[in-house]
């Protein structure tokens, strides 16, 4: 198993302050696996996977990777933020090429794996439809491009494991339909193990093996759906029957688990009392 999360709990604040971002997460995810997290806002998506990149630390439970508990972060995952996070004083290309620079990549380089670095930058720069910006810093990129050269820089060092956090929000639709493809083929080839963060679950459906479904107060797993489509991926598979099915069942699932319903009652019942409200002249 690559990942296991065993009774995972994680708190904010302290005594009566204190809040529970995760209660009692149980989840394991094998390697190859590409898993999708879906869920309303609050339900520690993100949260989760900060702490399977070693940004956060349980305060209870167990976390393992390849068998070893995770306590900082390493090499054989990256992270795509949802926020860019490039550095600014540097190049498009510098910025994809920054991991090569650190010393626990540079320590048993040779020439010939600097030279396989070089080739992989330049292929991804391609890949990411880059080419023409490279020199380019990223404040003379859009917000889709920076999100872009994230992509590549979080490819860049070959991961293991690739968490991803809603990274194709800030694309416009058709540029989001070609990274999908791109996230999807990246994934087959390289033999990668993916969780992916999202709001949407169309882009949860269709990426992922399987697809976790968080509720929130507290954050915790509501339930786990395999989904019903071959792992070639096609975009007309949108359109399958299954497809449509798991999607409006899980959409009709995160409205349960979201407490909006709850919330639109009170709405109504606020607009019948000011609508009963005495007028003024």
């Amino acid at each position: 198993m690559k990942i296991q999360c065993r009774n995972l709990s994680k708190f904010f604040g302290a005594g009566a302050q204190r809040l529970t971002a995760l209660d009692n997460i149980g989840l394991q995810v094998q390697h190859n696996e590409f898993v999708t997290l879906v869920g309303a806002s609050g339900c520690g998506k993100s949260t989760l996977l900060r702490m399977l990149a070693g940004l956060e630390r349980a305060d209870q439970g167990a976390l393992l990777i390849d068998g070893r508990h995770v306590t900082d972060p390493g090499i054989a995952r990256a992270l795509v933020f949802q926020h860019y996070s490039l550095y600014p004083w540097l190049t498009v290309l510098n910025n994809i090429k920054f991991c090569r620079r650190l010393d626990v990549h540079r320590r048993h380089s040779t020439s010939a794996s600097v030279e396989a670095a070089s080739g992989r930058a330049d292929a991804l720069v391609r890949l990411m439809g880059l080419a023409a910006c490279i020199d380019a810093y990223p404040n003379q990129l859009s917000g889709g491009m920076q999100q872009r050269v994230a992509i590549a820089r979080a490819l860049m060092g070959r991961p293991e494991i690739l968490l991803m956090d809603e990274p194709f929000g800030a694309l416009d639709a058709q540029t989001r339909e070609v990274m999908h493809d791109l996230i999807l083929h990246v994934h087959r080839l390289e033999q990668s193990t993916i969780v992916f963060v999202t709001h949407d679950v169309e882009e949860a459906i269709y990426l992922g093996h399987r697809v976790v479904l968080m509720a929130p107060r507290p954050g915790r797993i509501d339930s786990i759906y395999e989904v019903p489509l071959p792992r070639e991926r096609t975009r007309d598979m949108k359109h399958a029957p299954q497809f449509l099915a798991l999607k409006r069942e899980l959409l009709d699932r995160i409205r349960d688990t979201s407490g909006i319903e709850t919330d639109l009652d009170l709405l109504d019942q606020l607009s019948r009392n000011g609508a009963s409200a005495p007028q003024g002249d």
